[in-house]
């Protein structure tokens, strides 16, 4: 078995067992950041299992949120976790899907790269996803890589991606790799006690893939008592002061002073034969998870949406708020809208009580028109506004219709239509695939001097994320910016409409872009800064918008 050396990146590998959504996304995402605290160049990269290339054709009902990287690559939303932890930018190569590898192991087959040779999982799907988890460590930027596997141990679509690890450690050696199993430690009312039983068994499942963990990260309801540590401990073969209580805390941002209090980080260090002796900078990430817990004020803002169901769907911009939210000392409590059951009687209804309404985007006609109607009432209320993507394109097709006079205006994503004043790009015309298809990643703006937006901003110059195929339709750019709503960010190259303003209102916003893929813990975006300044001056002028 190889040696650990003390010049070699180090990897962590971060499973789940017992139950999926545990936390395996918020616990690598800690680890990181209390690395990063103590000086360590440190990145994370998330393997799924599922068959899919990448989870932009997923309907969010299956996976939630989609996160796009700057580089454009449809995503997991556990990257979102590790950039808002981080403040690191990840790329294609920090996802990976079964998809992605077997796409790859198929072309080269394709391209006779395999000499005749059978193509089996192991060595050919196995030897893909070994060179995959190693791509980042080829730069030599990083001290630590964590890795996060999807999915729990036991499944049949993991089994690869475990069996990987096992070759991984072998090759790598012990002291250059990490194993951390986080599992459920379920508490049961009737006996009043914790029961050790499912972690035992998961970790027994492990063992038969021929991983022992070195970590163990227990979420549980209730703390964990000494003797519990001790047995979970002695039946997994793990070092007491390795048995980790992940316990409910009341917002996610607590989660790395939790795991900073149990030494977590100290743990895998020495684990990994890496020094300890500089104390974590996490001066900064305290006084946010303060502001967080103690806010002086709470606002109202209602997120309208057609997948309001599951509130995962909109991760980022829930996120962007709190980061927001912390930097005037705010609470934003969200409530989740579902336009398609707005309607122009019970708009005001709906709205009722809300400082700001920030419309989501989305794809498709269902619940277009609900929104479109939402945006009239804040428009003509004066209500502050932020539309994003496809709720941007809405406030355009709104104001088309009800101020500039064209009562069949629309996009036609929507219907086809004399006033298309959102049409499809001309390079999106021949497009008939739906994967990775559209306009993504980041691409440059220049912000009009003098607009809110260039206000909020604090500069002209920009770089935004995009994840769309339909644009503002430069034939209406002039009558929209006479009448009042308008065009302030230009993408420069293309000439393309970002960012529309309107001038008559206190704060009405809609961009083309999604503002929260970069926003972070400790770089919150400022359009959402400023979103929630508006948003807390309107509550303090109309006093009803805090009583509900």
């Amino acid at each position: 078995m190889a040696l650990a050396n003390k010049n070699k990146t180090k990897f962590i590998f971060v499973t789940g067992g017992v139950a999926s959504s545990l936390g395996k996304g918020i616990i690598s995402a800690s680890l990181a950041r209390l690395l990063l605290a103590r000086g360590y160049h440190v990145t994370i990269q998330k393997l799924d299992p599922y068959i899919n290339v990448d989870p932009g054709t997923l309907n969010p009902y299956e996976h939630g949120e989609c996160y796009v990287t700057e580089d454009g690559v449809e995503t997991d939303l556990d990257l979102g976790h590790y950039e808002r932890f981080t403040s690191i930018q990840t790329s294609q190569a920090n996802n990976v899907t079964t998809g992605r590898i077997y796409q790859s192991v198929i072309n080269k087959e394709r391209r006779g790269e395999f000499l005749g040779k059978t193509v089996q999982v192991i060595p050919h799907i196995t030897d893909e996803i070994k060179r995959r988890i190693k791509l980042l460590s080829a730069k030599n930027e990083y001290d630590v890589i964590i890795t996060e596997i999807g999915g729990t141990v036991g499944d049949i679509e993991s089994l690869p991606y475990i069996e990987a690890v096992r070759q991984l450690r072998y090759e790598l050696g012990y002291g250059n790799t990490l194993i951390v199993h986080l599992t459920l430690l379920p508490y049961m009312a009737a006996s009043g006690e914790l029961k050790t039983k499912p972690t035992q068994h998961s970790v027994k499942q492990l063992l038969e893939n021929g991983l022992q963990p070195d970590i163990l990260v227990l979420r549980t309801e209730k703390h964990l008592t000494n003797e519990i540590r001790r047995k979970v401990a002695l039946f997994c073969n793990v070092d007491v002061n390795a048995v980790i209580e992940s316990i409910d805390v009341p917002t996610i941002y607590e989660v790395p002073l939790k795991m900073l209090d149990q030494k977590l980080d100290i743990v895998a260090l020495e684990k990994l034969h890496l020094p300890h002796d500089n104390e974590p900078d996490l001066k900064r990430w305290i006084e946010f998870v303060e502001k967080v817990k103690h806010p002086k004020q709470q606002i109202n803002i209602a997120l309208v949406g057609k997948y309001t169901e599951l509130p995962d769907t909109y991760k980022s911009i829930a996120e962007s708020f709190v980061h927001a939210g912390a930097t005037h000392h705010i609470k934003v409590k969200l409530q989740y809208v579902n336009s398609e059951k707005i309607t122009p009687e019970n708009v005001a209804a709906q709205l009722k009580g809300m400082a700001g309404v920030l419309v989501a985007p989305g794809f498709g006609h269902r619940g277009v028109e609900g929104k479109i109607t939402a945006i009239q009432y804040v428009r003509e209320n004066k209500i502050p506004f932020l539309g994003i993507c496809l709720g941007m394109q809405c406030c355009v097709v709104e104001f088309a219709r009800n101020v500039l006079g064209y009562a069949d205006a629309n996009s036609t994503e929507m219907e086809n239509t004399a006033h298309p004043v959102i049409d499809l790009m001309e390079e999106q015309k021949g497009v008939t695939e739906k994967g990775g298809t559209m306009r993504l990643g980041g691409y440059p703006c220049e912000l009009a001097e003098g607009s809110k937006v260039a206000a909020a901003y604090g500069k002209r110059q920009i770089v935004e994320r995009h994840r769309h195929r339909y644009e503002f339709n430069n034939h209406y750019q002039e009558e929209f910016d006479h009448a009042g709503l308008k065009p302030v960010g230009i993408n420069p190259e293309t000439g393309l409409v970002e960012v529309v303003e309107l001038t008559d209102h206190p704060w009405f916003i809609g961009v083309q872009y999604h503002p929260e893929y970069k926003s972070t813990v400790l770089n919150p975006h400022p359009l959402f800064v400023s979103f929630v300044q508006a948003a807390a001056e309107y509550a303090k002028e109309h006093p009803a918008t805090n009583k509900q």
